[in-house]
């Protein structure tokens, strides 16, 4: 969640037009007020310089985010924090409960045909956007068939085709066929049909995630150019309403939506976001009163961990480093990329660094997330993998010397970027540590970048090494495999195998599409080619470790698409 992918940027034209467009005024909103004096004072100072400000209340939620949001638009969104906001006003067909499953939200009920190839969708009567307007099936079509178009161009597009296999996804994605073809019908105003290629288990857990939200076509023909940038260019259906945001803004705010059909069961007035990218910072904030959520890491843990406030929370997020293997000869030497992965230290990175609960990961697949056919964690075995991918100074710096020879040269000098947040970098120092002890002759040199500007060169290939994460979309260990197919643009090396291919193919539209137990063990095999390969050295499974307010309780917390969920959220 993902979590993760460049979405794209607004100007500072596009921000100066958005006030007022179309005409739109939604209800429920309130005014803003100014953000209170505290630890967070700078970062308030630079949102009423920007013009940015939050609005809130003593019963309004007081959440820390680590980085900006990216994209209000549900069909260009790509990163968790975003994925998180629009999730706060905006409901899929189903949502989450509190222990991940898929149950009913827009949809009241659905059918599913006996050959699992048609799902019918039966829309609320009481489901309404903000503006009064109700949500129809219609608005689902024009939300999917926005996923699919070229001239869209959405990352998540693969969502609806490989992996949702919703009919014609793939063929208008590749400008085949007209998005008018995509195999999603709205039968009335309350009725929604989908057609797919091949019986998907885990279909209805999709329908949870923002690139399947729905989008009212009348409202976005009114602001098509500045869609989900203000308050005045975006409609909800959900729990909570934008009342104050704006392009990369450092603090923001919803207010609970009143005409939501579930309104009786949202307990907060608000939520009220702050972007703190300075970890003491957030933390100080924290303990002044100003946050009721924050995220803490490294030395700050052992500062806190005996509060009653301190929870570690597992985020799903798997954090790896990308070698490009096309672009950069040396990295296309397999003994070169076997060498750096064998010299990490794994351990030291998260008991020593981090010190959040987050764990050593040794597989491209992590733990915790996803169970097979008789239950069991697909990766609940982090050995199987100790021949390519362990600690071990001696087999790297082996490696390494191989490498070289093979290359016909003596040292290697590369650049590895990361994000500009506090923990990333953090990592990052270490793995040059280790690799520069551990590798003679290699220099390792950190280009730090804010992560909008890192994910845009890892996938414009302008990078050697990327330390970069991806969260899991749903519970299925497609949603890791199916990164690295050819040409997939989660794909930052550009590696290609054809027999991983075939496999990917198979377990989704071919044979094992239905056979749950055959499917299960082929995606083993898939695995065991990435890691062979070393196509991405796993580091660690990220777990946040998370101050939460004692006088708080009934966020859900989430390692699958959606992280944190409030609607059923309390604030004493």
């Amino acid at each position: 969640m993902k979590r993760r992918l460049l979405a794209f940027i607004m100007t500072s034209a596009m921000a100066l037009s958005l006030v007022g467009c179309g005409g739109y005024n939604q209800t429920n909103t309130q005014a803003a007020a100014p953000a209170s004096d505290s630890a967070e004072s700078a970062s308030a100072s630079d949102s009423s310089a920007s013009g940015e400000s939050a609005a809130g209340s003593s019963s309004d939620l007081n959440v820390m985010l680590e980085t900006p949001v990216e994209s209000l638009d549900p069909q260009q969104a790509t990163d968790g924090t975003s994925f998180e906001v629009i999730a706060d006003y905006t409901d899929g067909l189903m949502q989450m409960d509190s222990d991940g499953q898929a149950v009913n939200a827009l949809a009241e009920s659905y059918e599913l045909s006996d050959d699992g190839l048609t799902y019918t969708f039966h829309i609320r009567d009481d489901a309404n956007w903000s503006n009064g307007t109700p949500v129809t099936a219609a608005d689902f079509v024009f939300g999917w068939q926005r996923a699919v178009d070229p001239e869209v161009a959405s990352e998540y597009a693969y969502m609806l085709s490989d992996i949702g296999q919703i009919k014609n996804a793939a063929e208008i994605i590749s400008g085949e066929k007209d998005k008018s073809e995509l195999g999603v019908t709205a039968v009335d105003d309350k009725t929604l049909t989908v057609e797919l290629n091949a019986p998907v288990s885990y279909f209805l857990s999709l329908m949870y995630f923002p690139t399947f939200y729905p989008v009212n076509e009348e409202f976005f023909n009114t602001c098509p150019d500045t869609y989900g940038t203000s308050p005045e260019t975006t409609l909800s259906n959900g729990a909570f309403i934008l009342d104050s945001y704006e392009p990369a803004a450092t603090a923001f705010h919803l207010t609970k939506n009143a005409d939501y059909y579930d309104a009786a069961n949202v307990q907060l007035s608000g939520l009220n976001y702050q972007v703190i990218q300075d970890s003491q910072q957030a933390l100080m904030s924290y303990q002044a009163g100003d946050l009721d959520l924050t995220l803490v890491n490294g030395e700050q843990v052992d500062q806190v961990k005996d509060d009653p406030a301190f929870k570690a929370v597992g985020a799903g997020y798997l954090w790896y480093v990308s070698p490009n293997i096309d672009s950069v000869p040396e990295l296309n030497n397999l003994n070169i990329r076997k060498a750096l992965t064998m010299a990490i230290d794994r351990d030291s990175i998260t008991a020593g660094v981090l010190k959040d609960g987050s764990k050593p990961t040794y597989t491209a697949v992590p733990m915790d997330f996803a169970a097979g056919p008789d239950g069991s964690d697909f990766s609940a075995d982090q050995d199987k993998f100790s021949d390519v991918c362990k600690f071990d100074s001696a087999a790297a710096a082996d490696y390494w010397n191989k490498g070289l020879e093979e290359l016909g040269i003596k040292s290697l000098e590369l650049d590895m970027i990361v994000d500009a947040d506090d923990a990333p970098q953090k990592v990052a120092q270490v793995l040059k540590e280790q690799w520069e002890t551990t590798l003679p002759g290699f220099t390792v040199n950190l280009v730090i970048e804010p992560k909008k500007q890192r994910v845009k060169d890892m996938q414009d290939g302008n990078f050697q090494i990327g330390l970069t994460r991806w969260g899991p979309d749903y519970a299925d260990p497609m949603t890791y495999l199916g990164m690295w197919v050819t040409n997939n643009s989660n794909n930052y090396g550009l590696w290609s195998n054809a027999d991983y291919d075939s496999i990917i193919a198979e377990c989704t539209t071919g044979d094992l599409a239905t056979d749950a137990k055959a499917r299960w063990s082929k995606l083993y095999d898939a695995e065991k080619i990435v890691m062979d390969e070393a196509v991405i050295f796993p580091l660690y499974t990220q777990c946040n470790a998370e101050m939460v307010n004692t006088n708080v309780s009934g966020i859900d917390f989430h390692p699958v698409a959606l992280n944190r969920v409030y609607k059923a959220a309390k604030k004493n």
